[in-house]
């Protein structure tokens, strides 16, 4: 991790600080040992006198007292011999003044220095975090714009999403519209197709109907019913308990090539086998003759069945 300048110049002027202050007490020792050097003390002599004989001498004369014992004079204490370094001379004195002014002079300058390098450190600090603040509010600047930037891109796709389904509503709407109109053009045409069908197919039925009704007053028609009994005769085997003079209706239904598909006896004067042996010869007669005139042709043909 990079050592930062405000760090520097705070361990410079700790370091300054702390050499301030070793000369100080280096001075106030040598000023503390100069003033409390001993001083000499002299020798008193001296009698002890009672207080009580005092008190009483102007009443009656003093009695004599035994000598009191001399006590020797304590000799005066040792003047004490200075100790230490000399004294030093008043060029040393004027020298060493002048190394602590210019001592205190160059302190003064290098706590100038690193209040100054501290104030620039600060004001640097200052200065770096008014362009972090910068930066950050023009990260902040930069971020609202790229956020409405975006917002304003997300309006826009949900004008031209909502523009695009708006045209694909019309255009479905448009194509409903076109497929019903188509539907109901088709439907009518094919009314009317139906319609001329129904026309034709009735003008062709009545066409018919007039010529079957021509061929039948012409004969063909009893004529082709004959040549169908004729083959169902030929086609039919007699029963054991078939008698004489029998008449049975017969249902016939056939499709074009004349195959028949069903069989019904109606009224019918033999018995059980009578009628289940003229069924038989009719399916067997099948396919049946066409008619001379296709106009004549009938799906649904009633036949009354007289043997010979």
């Amino acid at each position: 991790m990079a050592e930062r300048a405000s760090d520097r110049w705070i361990s410079i002027v700790l370091s300054v600080l702390l050499h301030g202050a070793l000369l100080a007490a280096v001075g106030y020792g040598w000023w503390t040992y100069k003033k409390e050097r001993p001083k000499p003390t002299l020798a008193i002599e001296a009698t002890v006198v009672d207080a009580r004989s005092l008190a009483g001498a102007g009443k009656q004369p003093p009695q004599p007292q035994p000598p009191a014992p001399v006590t020797p004079p304590e000799p005066p204490p040792p003047v004490a011999e200075p100790t230490g370094p000399p004294q030093p001379t008043p060029e040393e004195l004027a020298k060493r003044e002048q190394a602590q002014k210019e001592q205190a002079e160059r302190e003064a300058q290098e706590k100038r220095q690193a209040e100054d390098q501290l104030r620039k450190a600060q004001e640097q600090q200052q200065e770096a975090a008014l362009a972090q603040e910068k930066r950050a509010e023009d990260k902040r600047a930069e971020d609202r714009r790229a956020e409405e930037k975006r917002q304003a891109d997300e309006q826009r796709k949900a004008q031209e999403k909502a523009e695009a389904d708006r045209k694909a509503r019309e255009a479905a709407e448009a194509k409903k519209h076109a497929d019903e109109k188509r539907l109901e053009d088709q439907k009518r045409q094919a009314d009317e197709q139906a319609r001329a069908d129904r026309e034709a197919e009735l003008k062709r039925s009545l066409d018919l109907e007039m010529r079957a009704d021509a061929a039948r007053s012409s004969g063909a028609l009893a004529s082709w019913v004959s040549q169908i009994t004729a083959r169902i005769q030929r086609a039919w085997l007699k029963p054991p308990s078939a008698r004489t003079g029998i008449e049975c209706v017969l249902y016939v239904t056939q499709v074009p090539g004349g195959e028949v598909t069903n069989v019904r006896i109606g009224a019918c004067n033999g018995d059980q086998a009578v009628r289940e042996s003229i069924e038989a010869a009719v399916y067997r007669a099948s396919p049946l003759p066409p008619p001379s005139d296709p106009t004549l042709f009938e799906r649904d043909l009633v036949i009354t069945f007289r043997p010979n």
